[in-house]
């Protein structure tokens, strides 16, 4: 059973208005769930790739061009963190791409 979080409705406000969004927050606060959610609820066929999954991790650091060849936005990259090697073509899309 999925619990409603209060920030559901501003982030996807946000959503609409930016090309990109970076949602921090404490461990276990329910992020990731509440994003898991909103993909399904904005139904625009948004892929969720997690860095916690080493293969894609290991791409994302060494090939980050690659990555983005591989798996296309509109995307949800979960623990981003982890590989700080795709924030430069993270740019570059949004600024391109809008």
């Amino acid at each position: 059973m999925y619990i409603k979080r209060h920030m559901g409705k501003p982030v996807m406000t946000l959503n609409l208005q930016y090309p990109l969004l970076l949602i921090t927050g404490p461990r276990q606060a329910g992020k990731t769930t509440m994003l898991k959610h909103l993909i399904d609820e904005e139904g625009r066929g948004r892929a969720m790739v997690s860095m916690d999954d080493l293969m894609d991790r290991e791409i994302a650091k060494t090939d980050p061009k690659m990555f983005f060849q591989i798996r296309h936005p509109p995307l949800l990259i979960d623990e981003v963190q982890y590989a700080p090697e795709l924030f430069p073509y993270i740019m570059i899309m949004a600024d391109t791409r809008r």
